[in-house]
């Protein structure tokens, strides 16, 4: 871009304002879809690129680049799509709920999800695999215990980011630990320092909310038991994709591989248990979803979902979010203002506080979880060590604001997700994704206590606020 381009830090500042500010109102307030005020903030921006006689190409090339990170993202859902509409039909979703009803407690249900979440989640390394999973069967068991919807969305979001967070199969663990230049062991224990705090109290919560909001009625439970072995094959053997999923994620096989092995289990399955099944139909059913008829509404609310095209409300949010961030890249109003901000600051609690909220920000506007980490990473990265601050504080920094944060963004890529998956509006299951909205609160204290921040200098690890 020509000098003459280069917007103004008060230049950017307005554009970005005005942008987010669009955004909130219509998404919040009006209760326009995310898609439409995403739409409308990108013809915010090409209003901009024409006052400023951007040559047009460079919008078709930010657009482009823009969107390329996206790209295995968008096959991945497509996958998850699928998987979901052959993991009802061949019963394994029913035979983890069948199995979840008789095992878990139905008074703790809440912090009891929150917590297997985590642990499946820290294996597998992917936070999308366990929501698209057995948080699938977790849902579908707290709707019949009459408990609330979002809450329990957030106790199954909140385990599995702290999964996806703490694992070393993890792409955005590792990503954090790669731009900081970090050792990924080191980065993950330093994490500890939030991670275990937001933890602790999330699973509080969690119990608190859990036991007022259980409103059980055993004779449903059976009922709804015995419907779904009525019209499904329960058995010890569905559990074994859950298993193959393990052993994938411990042989490191990529999330597409992983994904695409598991639908051919879940199809083999199908042909096993009912070998009349036309190959039509279950290719019907992969792309347009399953469609439950037991007979009992709420379980064919519940299982009726899954399908391709279940997914292309996400995919076509995705696209319009990503291309906005390429455009605000490639008109330089991010960088513009990122870039003044981390080289304006010398207090450690200052630059560590400006990292997470930087990270947010990105969130914010361009939506991809991967950017959130790689651009403020790189900026910041030299004010880190000019600062003689441990570059493993900045790798958590953009975990506590990047990784985490993406799940609550309604048009990110994370966030849409998880309203697709669930059918719960990110607004709304926003509130009790706990870990999510906790993790940068205790990093921000960790910044401002010291406790949890190291040098590079030898100054001793523990700083209060003002005194560096």
């Amino acid at each position: 871009m020509n000098k003459k381009n280069q917007p103004s830090i008060v230049e950017a500042s307005l554009v970005l304002t005005f942008i987010i500010a669009s955004i909130a109102l219509s998404v919040i307030v009006l209760k326009v879809t995310p898609n439409i005020a995403i739409l409308f903030s990108i013809a915010l921006v090409l209003l901009y690129v024409v006052i400023k006689r951007i040559p047009f190409d460079r919008v078709n090339e930010g657009i482009v680049n823009g969107i390329k990170p996206g790209i295995i993202p968008i096959f991945i859902f497509l996958l998850v799509g699928a998987l979901i509409s052959v993991w009802i039909q061949a019963g394994i979703i029913p035979t983890l709920m069948v199995y979840g009803f008789k095992m878990i407690s139905v008074k703790w249900f809440v912090p009891s999800i929150f917590i297997v979440c985590a642990i499946v989640g820290s294996a597998v390394g992917s936070a999308f695999t366990v929501m698209s999973t057995i948080g699938i069967a977790f849902f579908g068991i707290g709707i019949t215990l009459g408990i609330h919807p979002p809450l329990i969305v957030g106790a199954i979001a909140s385990g599995a980011i702290f999964g996806d967070k703490m694992s070393p199969l993890s792409e955005s663990t590792n990503l954090a630990a790669a731009i900081a230049e970090v050792d990924l062991f080191k980065h993950i224990r330093n994490m500890m320092w939030s991670t275990i705090p937001a933890f602790i109290v999330s699973l509080l919560l969690f119990s608190v909310l859990g036991i007022s909001e259980s409103t059980v009625d055993l004779a449903e439970i059976e009922l709804v038991v015995q419907v779904l072995e009525s019209h499904f094959t329960i058995s010890l053997w569905a559990l074994l994709p859950i298993v193959m999923m393990f052993v994938c994620a411990w042989r490191r096989i990529p999330a597409i591989l992983t994904l695409l092995l598991n639908i051919g289990i879940g199809i083999i399955f199908i042909l096993v248990q009912t070998p009349e099944t036309p190959i039509i139909q279950i290719a019907s059913f992969i792309e347009s979803g399953f469609v439950s008829d037991t007979g009992n509404r709420a379980i064919d609310l519940l299982l009726s979902r899954g399908g391709i095209a279940s997914m292309m409300p996400t995919v076509s949010l995705i696209l319009l979010t990503l291309s906005l961030g390429g455009l605000l890249m490639e008109t330089n109003l991010i960088g513009a203002v990122m870039n003044v901000v981390a080289h304006q600051l010398k207090r450690t609690s200052g630059v560590i506080i400006a990292s997470l909220l930087t990270s947010i920000g990105v969130n914010l506007f361009i939506g991809e979880q991967f950017l959130s980490v790689i651009l403020p990473g790189n900026a910041f990265k030299q004010v880190y060590k000019e600062n003689h601050i441990d570059l493993v504080v900045l790798s958590r920094s953009l975990e506590d604001g990047g990784t985490v944060m993406n799940y609550l963004i309604p048009w990110g890529i994370a966030g849409s997700f998880v309203a697709g998956t669930f059918g719960i509006p990110t607004m709304t299951y926003l509130p009790f994704v706990f870990f999510s909205l906790l993790s940068p609160i205790f990093s921000m204290l960790s910044a401002i206590t010291g406790i949890g921040v190291s040098y590079t200098d030898g100054t001793p690890s523990k700083k209060f606020f003002g005194t560096k």
